[in-house]
């Protein structure tokens, strides 16, 4: 098994979940679906901080099939979505452990805090903010809230603000969060996690159809994401399997 495998142009660490959670004790944690690897293509600050990251993990189904078409297979594909809650799991009983959450709306996070700590039997969660919208354009919001999570008693954050903001807000201000050892960029998870926004049924996440269904549910907000800019996804795999994407033979 290769230790990474690269899927147009994005290296992926091929972990499965037993392997990542032995590993995950220190570090930043950030995943790639569909569309956060079009967004790497598209952005070059985004693609030079994700590969920064101690753990770049395939967060879906479609794209472990694609690696199994280009004949490097991913052995596991771990949602962010379930990452958050797994890994208050993994730590119920370890009380050095102890969870921020930063992102979803307005008292969101603090239910999603409430909702895990009552699942996990300790207050694994800290602390919980929601940060004001744009928060990432304004630089002094975004050092008050590494001041906060510092802080707070907190050893890890999960922050969940949706790609590309979350990944490189935490890649611009971790040195200002020193008490953290564990970074994880986890998208809609906080939502999932407050009962705000429902989880896709288990079959449809495992058959790679989890995508339809959040456009089922949200089509105003997310018809252009998968039906115009994630398309293209196919055929750049077609194309990295012939050999004729430049763009992954660059950054192999």
């Amino acid at each position: 098994m290769s230790p990474t495998v690269n899927v147009l142009g994005v290296t992926l660490d091929n972990l499965s979940r037993a392997e990542l959670f032995a590993r995950l004790q220190q570090g930043v944690y950030l995943a790639a679906n569909v569309d956060v690897i079009m967004k790497l293509r598209a952005d070059p600050e985004f693609h030079a901080i994700f590969h920064q990251a101690e753990f770049r993990i395939c967060d879906s189904q479609i794209v472990q099939l694609g690696s199994r078409f280009l004949g490097a297979p991913i052995v596991e594909k771990i949602s962010g979505s379930d990452l958050l809650g797994e890994y208050c799991a993994h730590h119920a009983q370890n009380p050095a452990v102890k969870l921020f959450l930063l992102g979803a709306g307005p008292g969101v996070a603090a239910e999603a805090q409430r909702r895990i700590n009552a699942r996990t039997g300790r207050d694994i969660v800290v602390a919980a903010h929601s940060p004001s919208f744009g928060f990432e354009k304004k630089p002094e919001e975004c050092a008050a809230l590494a001041k906060l999570v510092n802080e707070s008693g907190a050893t890890a954050l999960a922050v969940g603000v949706g790609a590309p903001k979350q990944e490189k807000f935490i890649m611009a201000y971790k040195a200002q969060m020193p008490n953290i050892r564990v970074f994880m960029a986890v998208g809609a998870t906080i939502d999932f996690e407050a009962g705000n926004v429902p989880r896709a049924p288990a079959w449809m996440s495992r058959s790679g159809l989890e995508w339809a269904y959040r456009l089922w549910r949200e089509p105003k907000r997310l018809w252009r994401r998968y039906l115009v800019d994630d398309l293209p996804f196919f055929w750049l795999l077609l194309k990295q399997k012939l050999g004729l994407d430049t763009f992954s033979k660059q950054r192999r």
